[in-house]
């Protein structure tokens, strides 16, 4: 029917990398498991719930993660096993819909306003696919169920894990009221404390502000901010596509140095060409021929630095090399901090095209 809500579902698989670990070997069950590499440069890539109990927490460097448990379990991760187990995932999530848009290796939307099954209900569905995906993969799932892509995100984590929350259309201003404005989108610690010092504490806030105030405030931003603290989100999910660019990105719980970034470029740097090799899966004509770094500072100046080299990049280890080695092209002052790094694979082009390119160069 023109004009009804939509039905999005946003699965979360549970600690996703700590819990293939567990799954594959019984005797790290129930144990305090950090995937990393151990050492000062490392990060910790995800952390079991019984990780977690200690403060553990992805991104946190992995140093600190031994000092708060020394007990803990440090395993190397292994994105091959992590890749085969989420291929497996998305194979149930098609099952249900067409309309699947992965986020990364354990999380994706669907738009399940209409299925492939008999399932009346959005509900119905997630609680199928949670199911299936813990009888044939013996990994666990949560699963946020809402009108929009936002909300079922803040939804799938509300009962994690191994669980799933609905937000219905009829509930969403009284559901965000009383939310932090800390679990809105973009609000990272810093945009919270600022909105703090405006007397802004909880999504209920922001509505009693209005749009222009808040406008005149953060630019357009604030109007982006109103839009959420109304549960407005007109995004529909866009399935597996030609990407124009690959990244991954974090906001660190404190800003950073230039020189304490490479670390996380090294995870990011993961994720991204976790991605990219997932994208060669499905469409093997097109390759990436940039590297891209950014960055984003603590006062909120957006920086980029691209490199374009001479061969398409052909592996992590030279990813990892270029966008660590972009930082030099940073000419801020060196006390200056970040709040964001990310790393991207752009510039998509077809193979065929350049390999006639290489060709043409070596007849000429």
């Amino acid at each position: 029917m023109p004009g009804s809500p939509r039905k999005i579902v946003h699965v979360d698989m549970d600690a996703f990398y700590a819990s293939v670990e567990q799954r594959d070997d019984p005797s790290l069950r129930g144990r305090p498991v950090v995937v990393a590499w151990r050492g000062a440069r490392s990060v910790v890539c995800a952390a079991s719930y019984e990780a977690r109990v200690f403060g553990i927490r992805s991104a946190m460097p992995a140093i600190r993660a031994e000092r708060l448990c020394p007990d803990a379990v440090f395993v190397p991760p292994d994105f091959l096993r992590y890749k085969e187990a989420s291929r497996q995932v998305r194979e149930i999530f098609a099952r249900h819909t067409d309309l699947i848009e992965p986020l990364s290796l354990d999380e994706a939307f669907l738009d399940v306003t209409e299925t492939r099954t008999s399932l009346t209900s959005a509900t119905a569905t997630a609680s199928a696919i949670r199911a299936t995906i813990f009888e044939e993969t013996a990994l666990t799932a949560s699963a946020g169920i809402a009108p929009n892509k936002f909300l079922a995100k803040i939804a799938s984590d509300w009962r994690k894990p191994n669980g799933q929350f609905v937000i219905r259309p009829t509930d969403v201003e009284t559901f965000l009221a009383p939310l932090p404005v800390g679990r809105l989108p973009g609000v990272g610690h810093v945009t919270e404390a600022r909105l703090a010092r405006l007397g802004l504490a909880v999504v209920g806030d922001l509505r009693a502000r209005g749009a222009s105030e808040l406008e005149r405030e953060f630019g357009r931003w604030g109007r982006r901010l109103f839009e959420l603290a109304h549960g407005i989100d007109d995004r529909a999910v866009q399935p597996s596509r030609p990407s124009l660019q690959i990244s991954s990105e974090d906001t660190f719980e404190h800003d950073l140095h230039l020189e304490e970034l490479a670390p996380h470029i090294h995870r990011l740097a993961g994720k991204t060409w976790a991605a990219y090799e997932r994208e060669l899966e499905s469409d093997g004509t097109r390759v990436a021929r940039t590297i891209v770094l950014k960055l984003k500072s603590a006062d909120f100046r957006i920086l980029t630095r691209s490199l374009t080299p001479a061969l398409h990049p052909t592996s992590l280890h030279q990813l990892i090399d270029i966008a660590c080695g972009l930082r030099e092209r940073i000419q801020l002052p060196t006390h200056t901090r970040y709040r964001l790094v990310g790393v991207a694979l752009s510039g998509m082009t077809d193979r065929n095209f350049l390999k006639e390119a290489s060709d043409d160069l070596f007849l000429s």
